[in-house]
């Protein structure tokens, strides 16, 4: 009796003590790019909720599948979206951003950089004060995104060729992967992409930054993640050897990823 009663209290703080570090770590908030939603991050957040930490996927306003019309789409509504999230949250953020969602994150993070634990960049921009993902993607030398880049009559929205969706985004999936990956590819909003982000030095340059590369990335290529991590250090950088839909392709060692980054 005495060592079952043992074994039954070292149980019980073992389980107390989970719970106890599963409530100082930080909620994970994840902020999709352009030509997605927040779908993309499902297998990522189920390996983040199976390993305990908190987290949310921000649907960003001007998407097909969101009511929000396009010709209203901003930077400023992407950032005001992710500081609601913020407000609702009782801890400190490390927020994610994939691709374009570095804008947002970054626009985010200055304005609010005291909720914000840690920026993670995956395959993202990471922008220095006044850059857009237009003038960035000027900096791209071996990408292979220009070609299959669409703008519509009305020059409201962006689009990617569908032919090419699946060799641009996901050229490291299984077929059938990349077969989804292309298949839940949106029109994407066409003036947050020449908006310029305001960034300074005692705000956004305070707050931790992360990193996440894609080896295989033909949409963001390397050199560029390499050349924007020169512009602005971070604290730490991980390598995946993926294109650009770590999420899809390899979403348990994204969250892996992105778990190292939440626990520096």
């Amino acid at each position: 009796m005495t060592n079952w009663s043992f074994a039954l209290g070292a149980s019980a703080l073992a389980v107390m003590a989970g719970a106890a570090e599963a409530a100082d770590r930080p909620t994970v908030a994840l902020a999709h790019g352009a030509f997605e939603t927040s779908a993309v991050w499902s297998k990522v957040q189920a390996k983040l909720t199976a390993d305990g930490f908190a987290n949310v996927a921000i649907n960003l306003p001007g998407r097909d599948a969101i009511a929000a019309s396009a010709s209203g789409a901003s930077l400023v509504l992407y950032r005001d979206a992710v500081l609601a999230k913020l407000a609702s949250e009782p801890r400190l953020v490390v927020l994610v951003g994939h691709s374009f969602g570095g804008m947002t994150i970054s626009a985010a993070a200055e304005a609010a950089p005291a909720k914000i634990a840690t920026l993670v960049y995956v395959a993202a921009y990471l922008p220095t004060n006044g850059e857009s993902p237009f003038q960035l993607s000027q900096m791209e030398k071996d990408g292979k995104m220009g070609p299959a880049f669409r703008v519509s009559d009305d020059k409201s929205t962006a689009s990617v060729d569908p032919a090419a969706r699946a060799a641009l985004f996901c050229n490291d999936c299984a077929e059938d992967v990349a077969g989804s990956v292309a298949d839940a590819i949106v029109s994407e909003p066409l003036a947050p992409l020449a908006t310029p982000v305001a960034l300074t030095a005692e705000r956004f340059g305070r707050v931790d930054k992360v990193y996440i590369r894609t080896a295989r990335d033909r949409v963001l290529s390397p050199s560029l993640q390499a050349a924007m991590m020169k512009a602005t250090p971070v604290g730490a950088a991980f390598t995946l050897d993926t294109g650009h839909a770590p999420f899809a392709a390899a979403p348990e060692a994204l969250a892996d990823a992105i778990e190292k980054a939440a626990s520096r």
